[in-house]
Parts: C-alpha cells; structure tokens; sequence
C-alpha cells in the first residue's frame, strides 16, 4: 500500500461519522491488515453492565471495512460471524486486528481478533466480502 492511499484511509476514518460516535480509532492499515481500537466506556454497556454486542460489533465491523477494502477497491460486507469470548472490562481499551486470509477477484476472507490491553482474548470473527470491483471514491488516482 502506498503511502498516499495510507493516509487516505487514515483521514476517513477520523472523519466517519459511525467512527466519531464509537471512538473508533485506525492504529494500523496495511494491504489486507488493519488495525482499530476503541474505548469501552460506561455508554456502551448492555442491561447487565457488560459491553453490548453492539458496540463490539461497531469496533470488528470498522477493522473489516478497512482491511477489505485496503487494496484501493470497493468491497461490502456479505456475511459476519462473530464468536464473543469473554466480556471486557470498564474502561478497557481494545483493539480488533484483521487479517485477509483469502481473496479471489469477488470476494475477501477476513479474520478479525479483539483483545484487551492485556492481550486477553475479548472476540474473534470471521468476515466475508464482495469485492465490486470499482475503485474507492476517497483515493484519487494521479493522471499520467
């Protein structure tokens, strides 16, 4: 990935606005890696005082968005499946690193792990994308 690109990716997402009300923040973004953490605060728990799967949710979908579609191409979520391994505590920041595993021309497999600051394990997710084919209105490609 080049540079330019990184910092495209970089300035969407601190201008996203789903990003802005979650504090998702981009650490790491490399061709089919990313890197994304987030605060678990007080707002972000469900009825029983844990982090809702929701929110949780927002910080592995935001880490997908930006791995699949970190080579320059359009590509959309098609099917999740997320396994919640143990809740984190208040205050906690986590982090959720995904990995492409697989990729044809249509599709991308992504492998998403959340941890704390502890390294302990929070969810892990598999996630599947179309790939579209077209390129992402945010990069500009240079005339030649």
């Amino acid at each position: 990935m080049d540079e330019k690109t990184r910092e495209a990716f970089f300035q969407q997402v601190q201008q996203e606005p789903f990003a802005k009300k979650f504090g998702l923040r981009l650490l790491d973004i490399g061709t089919g890696y990313s890197k994304v953490e987030m605060l678990f605060t007080p707002d972000m728990e469900n009825l029983f005082q844990m982090a809702h799967g929701g929110a949780l949710f927002a910080l592995i979908d935001e880490a997908f968005e930006t791995a699949s579609n970190s080579h320059g191409t359009l590509a959309v979520a098609l099917n999740m499946n997320i396994t919640y391994l143990s809740p984190p505590a208040p205050g906690s920041r986590l982090i959720a690193e995904a990995r492409e595993v697989h990729q044809t021309q249509k599709t991308s497999l992504c492998e998403i792990k959340v941890f704390d600051e502890q390294n302990q394990p929070i969810a892990t997710c598999q996630a599947l994308a179309y790939r579209k084919g077209t390129s992402l209105p945010f990069i500009k490609k240079e005339k030649r």
